[in-house]
């Protein structure tokens, strides 16, 4: 609920704080007092439309701040996680408007969008008054309103949740139809490609491994020979190594007798024998790669330019062949096998929207009941509140082939004001204070169901007197008992009835050059005068004071 209003430099209110409580508090005070002012402040803290002329003149900004005490269930905490808002005991929405028509918003002190402020406002506050028209002209707030009274909101949720189920069944089905209808349009060409590149078989890192060894070959020719006479210079009949071998065995014979003369020579003798033998192994090997049949390299670059000429013709790398090959065997495959899964998609989509359309179907049959019950229940509140001869229905338009997240029904709130006069949508049907008064019945038949903690009625009691202003009252402090009502009214039987009364002035500042706008909370005798006020208007007499005192009595 609310719990404090403070209003800083907004059109005559220079500085305003309002403390709040539960149940029905009122607002009254004389025309032009500055109450549009207070709820256009309020308005703006909300989310609503800023506006430049709101900024008390002389000044750069104004700004409302309006806390509020919320549940741990509350929507708002559930917005404020989604916008990484910390949550604390108090959610505070502060609005700042400045002089060039600029406007900036925080909650709990983090600057957010005005569209995250709206959202929170929609959530926390409702204002109601004879143009005032938010709550009622959008038929899914009636639908919701609907659920609400006939604790529908389970199935009505369950019923979204199989509509999203079935969208995202059908959407599977259609986006695989559209594969196999692709791949069936592609299968001539896709099956060219499959056979061509099976025949090819391409392998990962081929070309590579073709282009070194034909720069091998293609080099073999000039460094064969040099090859050769090398290996015969080391291991050819001429080689020197028999000889090295044979001094080698007739020094280590001596190395008894002058070790020291012999051995490092041995040594060194020794190394190089291991080191031409070593040189033998490597020309060895050389010899034998550079050995190829003339009929391999023309092999090999006939398989080299088949791999880059289907490279080129498929607009891949060479060693992105393989792997091309693999997606057109999928493709195929998907031809041939898809139409299997097809209908298995096919058959779950359909099994879908069959399980939504009978929770859809028993959805709306409730809601039909619940219709009946609640204009049942409305049209009971009408009678006290001088519509007695009016009718209020809800109209439920169903249509299955026409299917929703929220089922298969159109709700809206129709009335008929007179006998004889043809039933309509409530929001062209009804006057001004006609639709104050139909929505004043809702609102206490649906108590605290589908209702914001917070409802605010902006003088509904305009044009109504004696027992309807009573009807009213008594009606608002029903609905006070569940939710906060705050209430702006020129009629005395409806202030008898608040738990809490705000009067609003204007005062003059200033030797008469500036005006402000005032609120003080009053009670006991300050109340009877004001009420005795509503009654008597500028003179104040002893039977109003008396007529105030009994309309108090009456009200506890």
């Amino acid at each position: 609920m609310l719990a404090r209003l403070s209003i800083r430099d907004i059109v005559l209110i220079d500085r305003l704080d309002i403390d709040f409580a539960g149940h029905l508090a009122v607002l009254t005070g004389e025309t032009g007092a500055g109450k549009s002012i207070l709820l256009d402040a309020f308005a703006l803290a909300l989310g609503g439309r800023g506006d430049q002329t709101l900024v008390r003149q002389g000044l750069e900004q104004g700004q409302v701040i309006a806390v509020f005490e919320v549940s741990p269930k509350h929507p708002a905490r559930a917005i404020l996680a989604a916008n990484d808002i910390p949550a604390e005991d108090e959610l505070i929405l502060r609005r700042v408007q400045f002089a060039d028509g600029r406007t900036r918003a925080f909650v709990n002190d983090q600057p957010v969008t005005v569209q995250v402020m709206k959202q929170l406002g929609s959530v926390l506050v409702e204002i109601h008054g004879q143009h005032d028209d938010r709550a009622l002209v959008d038929a899914a707030t009636h639908r919701s309103l609907l659920d609400a009274f006939g604790a529908l909101e389970g199935s009505a949720a369950k019923v979204t949740s199989l509509w999203e189920a079935r969208r995202a069944a059908q959407e599977e089905a259609d986006s695989h139809r559209a594969e196999v209808e692709r791949a069936k349009r592609e299968s001539d060409w896709l099956r060219h490609a499959v056979d061509e590149l099976d025949k090819l078989k391409p392998e990962p890192g081929e070309e590579t491994a073709l282009a070194t060894r034909r720069a091998i070959m293609r080099q073999s020719e000039k460094v064969a020979e040099d090859l050769r006479e090398a290996y015969d210079a080391i291991a050819g009949s001429k080689s020197s190594v028999p000889e090295f071998a044979s001094v080698i065995r007739r020094l280590e014979r001596r190395a008894t007798q002058a070790p020291s003369l012999v051995e490092p020579a041995v040594k060194s003798l020794d190394l190089a024998l291991n080191a031409l033998e070593e040189t033998r192994l490597h020309l060895e090997a050389a010899i034998r790669t550079a050995d190829f049949d003339p009929a391999e390299l023309e092999r090999n670059e006939e398989r080299l330019f088949a791999l880059r000429a289907a490279a080129r013709k498929y607009t891949v790398p060479v060693d992105d062949l393989a792997a091309l090959a693999r997606k057109y065997n999928d493709a195929i495959a998907l031809i041939d096998a898809g139409e299997e899964k097809l209908k298995a998609l096919l058959a779950a989509a359909t099994a879908a929207d069959a399980e939504f359309r009978v929770a859809a179907e028993a959805l709306s049959k409730a809601r039909v009941k619940a219709a009946s019950a609640l204009d049942e229940a409305v049209n009971a509140e009408l009678p006290p509140l001088k519509l007695e001869r009016a009718v209020f229905t809800t109209q439920i338009e169903t249509d299955p082939a026409s299917p929703g997240p929220n089922g298969i029904d159109r709700v809206e709130f129709w009335v008929q004001t007179n006998p004889g006069t043809k039933p309509g949508p409530m929001m062209k049907i009804a006057s001004g204070g006609e639709l104050a008064r139909f929505l004043l019945a809702l609102k206490v038949v649906l108590a605290d169901r589908g209702s914001a903690p917070t409802l605010v009625f902006d003088e509904i009691d305009t044009g109504v007197g004696g027992a309807v202003a009573d009807a009213i009252g008594m009606r608002l402090a029903r609905l006070g008992r569940n939710v906060q009502v705050l209430a702006v009214t020129h009629a005395p039987q409806v202030a008898a009835r608040a738990t809490r009364h705000y009067v609003i002035s204007k005062d003059a500042l200033e030797k008469g050059q500036r005006v402000a706008t005032r609120v003080i909370e009053v009670a006991e005798e300050r109340r009877r005068e004001e009420i005795a006020r509503m009654l008597a208007g500028a003179e104040i007499t002893n039977e109003a004071r008396a007529a105030a005192e009994r309309l108090i009595k009456a009200a506890s």
